[in-house]
Parts: C-alpha cells; sequence; structure tokens
C-alpha cells in the first residue's frame, strides 16, 4: 500500500514538474526508444520505467480530456489516469501483443471509470 502511494505521489510531481517547468509534455517516444527503455525495464531498470511514465503522460492528458467532457473535473482524471499509467507501465508485456500506449490507454480509462 505504502509502495503504492509513493509510486502515485512520483507520478503527480513527474507530471507537475513537466507541465508546468515546461509548459508542456516531453517528447513522444520513438519506437527505438521505446523498446530500448522496455528492454531496460524487464532488467529491473527503475531510471526506464520512470522516463517511459514521464513520456507518456500526455496519453493521460488526452484520454482526461475525453471524460472531462463528460462534467469530470480534469485535476481528479489526470491523478487518476497517472495511476492507471503507473499501472500500466508496471505491468506491461510485450509478448501481450499489444502496444505500451494501446495497453496504456485502456489501463488509464479503466483507472478514470473506477
Amino acid at each position: 500500500m505504502l509502495e503504492a502511494l509513493i509510486g502515485f505521489l512520483k507520478g503527480l510531481f513527474v507530471f507537475a514538474g513537466h507541465v508546468s517547468l515546461r509548459g508542456g509534455f516531453p517528447e513522444k517516444l520513438t519506437e527505438a526508444e521505446e523498446k530500448a527503455l522496455l528492454l531496460r525495464l524487464s532488467q529491473g531498470d527503475e531510471e526506464a520505467k520512470s522516463e517511459l511514465i514521464e513520456r507518456n503522460l500526455r496519453l493521460v492528458a488526452h484520454i482526461a480530456g475525453k471524460y472531462r467532457a463528460r462534467g469530470r473535473d480534469a485535476d481528479d482524471l489526470i491523478s487518476i489516469g497517472s495511476i492507471g499509467l503507473i499501472k500500466a507501465v508496471s505491468t506491461y508485456s510485450p509478448a501481450r501483443g499489444k502496444s505500451l500506449a494501446a495497453y496504456a490507454g485502456r489501463c488509464i480509462e479503466n483507472a478514470m471509470l473506477s
């Protein structure tokens, strides 16, 4: 439980830092960059995990925009969606046959809907 809370707070810190300091999100990963980071992640590299989360935050914002139109609070959606993204990066396996973005998108939406 404590680990999940720490992970959540890390995600929020990363998100807030990128949006407020840079005025936007980090660049989207290229396919080669994503594969390299996923390989490092499979070897237990926590920095790779953090970078995958940071570089996919725009996906959280995009999905939050869809639900915000339904009257939900944007800040809440982004917070909840960030948890979904963290879970997605933590549990993703390329063997599932889906891209990380497709898998993360579903995890983010599930988090926002629950």
